[in-house]
């Protein structure tokens, strides 16, 4: 069992992906904390590391070469942009979801995370998804913006982590039989 949880930044992957693994009893795997750890092994900020992987795309691809062999593992719920992308790529069976939700909502659910104003976090937002999505162009010929590859699609605004991870098991469920 392969579950992919992708979206933009304040969506609700993680909450969603690591109460599912929880409740599948699957690890959840973070692309984020690769992502992190490597900025922090080189002693850069994100934002510096971010910079540095517009000029240098061998990085993503080394991130993104990882993420695909640990689902290639199978039985995780793996979290990242790219996870439902690199799961098709690769020809994985796997249930695909992208979270998405509005500008604003994901802006003042990041500035609570992290104790930031939400007007700021909505232009930090803006700025990270034009280089996430500029990159992932560059790349992969991937575009972000198509949901295409993606079996469940949702909306996270009006709906709370443990109604998303009620659907999500379901579609879990209706995917891969009764016992995932």
């Amino acid at each position: 069992m392969l579950i992919t949880i992708s979206g933009v930044p304040g969506s609700g992957k993680t909450t969603v992906a690591r109460q599912l693994a929880a409740r599948l009893g699957v690890p959840h795997v973070y692309a984020g904390d690769l992502y992190r750890q490597e900025a922090k092994g080189r002693g850069l900020t994100l934002e510096q590391f971010n910079n540095e992987c517009e000029r240098d795309h061998s990085i993503d691809r080394a991130l993104d070469a990882a993420m695909a062999a640990r689902a290639r593992q199978g039985h995780v719920v793996l979290e990242g942009r790219l996870a439902g992308f690199l799961a098709a790529e690769n020809g994985l069976h796997a249930l695909k979801v992208w979270l998405d939700a509005s500008d604003e909502t994901r802006a003042r659910r990041v500035a609570q995370r992290e104790g930031s104003d939400w007007r700021a976090v909505l232009e930090e937002n803006r700025v990270r998804h034009q280089s996430d999505a500029s990159r992932y162009q560059a790349i992969y010929g991937y575009d972000l913006a198509d949901h295409g590859v993606y079996d469940v699609v949702l909306a996270t605004d009006e709906r709370t982590p443990e109604q998303l991870v009620e659907t999500l098991d379901a579609a879990a469920r209706a995917r891969f039989g009764s016992r995932p």
